[in-house]
Protein backbone atom coordinates (compact mmCIF):
# COMPACT_ATOMS: atom_id res chain seq x y z
CA UNK A 1 0.00 0.00 0.00
CA UNK A 2 2.55 2.11 0.95
CA UNK A 3 4.49 2.06 -2.37
CA UNK A 4 1.01 2.47 -4.39
CA UNK A 5 0.61 5.74 -3.03
CA UNK A 6 4.47 6.89 -3.25
CA UNK A 7 3.84 6.21 -7.30
CA UNK A 8 3.35 9.38 -9.03
CA UNK A 9 0.22 8.44 -10.71
CA UNK A 10 -1.54 6.81 -8.19
CA UNK A 11 -3.91 10.01 -7.61
CA UNK A 12 -4.34 10.54 -10.77
CA UNK A 13 -6.10 7.22 -11.31
CA UNK A 14 -7.83 7.57 -8.13
CA UNK A 15 -9.32 10.83 -9.50
CA UNK A 16 -10.38 9.09 -12.81
CA UNK A 17 -11.74 6.30 -10.79
CA UNK A 18 -13.74 8.40 -8.49
CA UNK A 19 -14.94 10.78 -10.59
CA UNK A 20 -16.23 8.07 -13.21
CA UNK A 21 -18.00 6.48 -9.63
CA UNK A 22 -19.28 9.77 -8.69
CA UNK A 23 -21.02 10.34 -12.11
CA UNK A 24 -22.44 7.06 -11.47
CA UNK A 25 -24.02 7.58 -7.95
CA UNK A 26 -25.24 11.04 -8.95
CA UNK A 27 -27.37 9.37 -11.66
CA UNK A 28 -28.35 6.82 -9.53
CA UNK A 29 -29.01 9.04 -6.67
CA UNK A 30 -31.47 10.95 -9.09
CA UNK A 31 -33.20 7.89 -10.80
CA UNK A 32 -34.10 7.11 -7.45
CA UNK A 33 -35.50 9.98 -6.41
CA UNK A 34 -37.36 10.02 -9.51
CA UNK A 35 -38.59 6.70 -8.30
CA UNK A 36 -39.73 7.60 -5.19
CA UNK A 37 -41.70 10.54 -6.46
CA UNK A 38 -43.51 8.61 -9.00
CA UNK A 39 -44.07 5.52 -6.98
CA UNK A 40 -43.27 4.02 -10.21
CA UNK A 41 -42.63 0.76 -9.08
CA UNK A 42 -45.47 0.39 -6.74
CA UNK A 43 -47.18 -1.98 -5.80
CA UNK A 44 -43.89 -3.58 -5.71
CA UNK A 45 -41.99 -0.62 -3.95
CA UNK A 46 -41.23 0.07 -0.16
CA UNK A 47 -40.68 3.85 0.39
CA UNK A 48 -39.26 4.11 3.16
CA UNK A 49 -36.72 1.84 1.66
CA UNK A 50 -36.07 3.92 -1.08
CA UNK A 51 -35.67 6.74 1.05
CA UNK A 52 -33.25 5.53 3.15
CA UNK A 53 -31.70 4.23 0.02
CA UNK A 54 -31.95 8.08 -1.84
CA UNK A 55 -30.48 9.70 0.85
CA UNK A 56 -27.95 6.92 0.90
CA UNK A 57 -26.68 7.55 -2.42
CA UNK A 58 -26.69 11.27 -2.19
CA UNK A 59 -24.69 11.04 0.88
CA UNK A 60 -22.26 8.72 -1.14
CA UNK A 61 -22.32 10.60 -4.15
CA UNK A 62 -20.97 13.59 -2.51
CA UNK A 63 -18.62 11.68 -0.55
CA UNK A 64 -17.00 10.75 -3.61
CA UNK A 65 -16.95 14.17 -5.33
CA UNK A 66 -15.17 15.39 -2.65
CA UNK A 67 -12.60 12.81 -3.55
CA UNK A 68 -12.26 12.81 -6.59
CA UNK A 69 -11.30 16.67 -5.99
CA UNK A 70 -8.80 15.84 -3.26
CA UNK A 71 -7.48 13.10 -5.37
CA UNK A 72 -7.01 16.06 -8.07
CA UNK A 73 -5.22 18.68 -5.36
CA UNK A 74 -2.90 15.71 -3.96
CA UNK A 75 -1.88 14.28 -7.66
CA UNK A 76 1.40 15.14 -8.63
CA UNK A 77 1.51 13.32 -12.12
CA UNK A 78 -1.02 16.21 -13.76
CA UNK A 79 0.60 19.55 -11.33
CA UNK A 80 -1.70 21.86 -12.32
CA UNK A 81 -4.36 21.13 -9.88
CA UNK A 82 -4.74 23.29 -6.62
CA UNK A 83 -7.57 24.27 -4.93
CA UNK A 84 -8.30 27.72 -6.62
CA UNK A 85 -8.39 25.38 -9.93
CA UNK A 86 -11.04 22.51 -8.29
CA UNK A 87 -13.12 25.02 -6.98
CA UNK A 88 -13.24 28.53 -8.97
CA UNK A 89 -14.89 28.08 -12.58
CA UNK A 90 -12.59 28.96 -15.18
CA UNK A 91 -9.34 29.48 -13.33
CA UNK A 92 -7.73 26.59 -14.61
CA UNK A 93 -5.78 26.47 -18.11
CA UNK A 94 -6.53 22.67 -18.71
CA UNK A 95 -10.11 22.82 -20.63
CA UNK A 96 -11.27 25.44 -18.43
CA UNK A 97 -14.87 25.02 -19.73
CA UNK A 98 -15.53 21.39 -19.12
CA UNK A 99 -13.69 21.63 -16.14
CA UNK A 100 -16.04 24.29 -15.09
CA UNK A 101 -18.73 22.02 -15.69
CA UNK A 102 -18.03 19.52 -13.14
CA UNK A 103 -17.44 22.63 -10.54
CA UNK A 104 -20.66 23.60 -11.25
CA UNK A 105 -22.47 19.94 -10.54
CA UNK A 106 -20.11 19.40 -7.56
CA UNK A 107 -21.82 22.90 -6.11
CA UNK A 108 -25.25 21.87 -6.99
CA UNK A 109 -25.21 18.50 -5.47
CA UNK A 110 -23.19 19.94 -2.04
CA UNK A 111 -26.48 22.80 -1.58
CA UNK A 112 -28.90 19.49 -2.66
CA UNK A 113 -27.61 17.52 0.53
CA UNK A 114 -27.08 20.56 2.41
CA UNK A 115 -30.44 21.14 1.91
CA UNK A 116 -31.74 17.77 2.77
CA UNK A 117 -29.98 18.28 6.40
CA UNK A 118 -32.12 21.07 6.93
CA UNK A 119 -35.26 20.13 5.40
CA UNK A 120 -37.12 20.31 8.28
CA UNK A 121 -36.27 23.93 8.56
CA UNK A 122 -36.51 25.07 4.94
CA UNK A 123 -40.33 25.99 3.81
CA UNK A 124 -41.38 22.73 1.68
CA UNK A 125 -40.94 25.11 -1.64
CA UNK A 126 -37.65 26.49 -0.61
CA UNK A 127 -36.08 23.01 -0.55
CA UNK A 128 -38.39 21.59 -3.22
CA UNK A 129 -36.96 24.18 -5.73
CA UNK A 130 -33.14 23.23 -4.38
CA UNK A 131 -33.46 19.27 -4.73
CA UNK A 132 -35.00 19.82 -8.52
CA UNK A 133 -31.59 21.38 -9.24
CA UNK A 134 -30.68 17.69 -9.12
CA UNK A 135 -31.94 17.26 -12.67
CA UNK A 136 -29.59 19.98 -13.77
CA UNK A 137 -26.78 18.52 -12.04
CA UNK A 138 -26.90 15.07 -13.56
CA UNK A 139 -26.74 17.26 -17.02
CA UNK A 140 -23.46 19.18 -16.33
CA UNK A 141 -21.92 16.46 -14.69
CA UNK A 142 -22.73 14.03 -17.81
CA UNK A 143 -21.20 17.58 -19.96
CA UNK A 144 -18.23 17.64 -17.39
CA UNK A 145 -17.78 13.60 -17.77
CA UNK A 146 -18.02 13.31 -21.48
CA UNK A 147 -15.77 17.06 -22.40
CA UNK A 148 -13.28 16.55 -19.48
CA UNK A 149 -12.69 12.72 -19.27
CA UNK A 150 -9.47 12.14 -20.63
CA UNK A 151 -10.91 8.32 -21.09
CA UNK A 152 -13.86 9.38 -23.25
CA UNK A 153 -12.23 7.33 -25.83
CA UNK A 154 -12.63 4.08 -24.46
CA UNK A 155 -15.81 2.42 -25.81
CA UNK A 156 -17.51 0.61 -22.48
CA UNK A 157 -16.66 4.52 -21.31
CA UNK A 158 -18.62 5.87 -24.23
CA UNK A 159 -21.57 2.99 -23.63
CA UNK A 160 -21.83 4.12 -20.09
CA UNK A 161 -22.66 8.16 -21.32
CA UNK A 162 -25.12 6.73 -23.54
CA UNK A 163 -26.80 4.31 -20.89
CA UNK A 164 -26.85 6.81 -18.29
CA UNK A 165 -28.25 9.90 -20.76
CA UNK A 166 -30.56 7.65 -21.97
CA UNK A 167 -31.90 6.21 -18.58
CA UNK A 168 -32.19 9.99 -17.26
CA UNK A 169 -33.86 11.40 -20.23
CA UNK A 170 -36.55 8.43 -19.86
CA UNK A 171 -37.00 8.49 -16.22
CA UNK A 172 -37.36 12.73 -16.63
CA UNK A 173 -39.99 12.31 -19.32
CA UNK A 174 -42.10 9.99 -17.48
CA UNK A 175 -41.19 12.58 -14.29
CA UNK A 176 -42.39 15.48 -15.73
CA UNK A 177 -45.65 13.55 -17.36
CA UNK A 178 -46.31 12.56 -14.12
CA UNK A 179 -46.11 15.85 -12.61
CA UNK A 180 -49.35 16.99 -15.01
CA UNK A 181 -51.25 14.42 -13.63
CA UNK A 182 -53.85 14.59 -11.12
CA UNK A 183 -53.47 13.10 -7.81
CA UNK A 184 -56.67 11.45 -6.50
CA UNK A 185 -57.15 9.44 -3.31
CA UNK A 186 -58.65 6.29 -3.57
CA UNK A 187 -62.14 5.63 -2.17
CA UNK A 188 -63.11 2.66 0.42
CA UNK A 189 -66.28 1.75 -0.23
CA UNK A 190 -68.19 -0.56 2.51
CA UNK A 191 -71.66 -1.83 3.36
CA UNK A 192 -73.56 0.15 5.01
CA UNK A 193 -74.34 -1.48 8.78
CA UNK A 194 -77.90 -1.37 10.63
CA UNK A 195 -75.91 1.60 13.12
CA UNK A 196 -75.59 3.83 10.29
CA UNK A 197 -79.48 3.92 10.00
CA UNK A 198 -79.49 4.82 13.38
CA UNK A 199 -77.36 7.95 13.00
Amino acid sequence: MVSALTNDQFWWHLSRASGIVAWVLVSAATAWGILLSTRLLKPYDRPAWLLDLHRWLGWLSVSTIALHIASLVADTFEPQWGWAEVMIPMNTSWKPGPVAWGIVAMYIFGAVQLSSLFMKKLPKSVWRSIHMTSYAGCAVTTVHAVTAGTDRSNPIYSALAVALSVLLLALTGIRILYAGKPRTREVVRRTPTPQDSEV
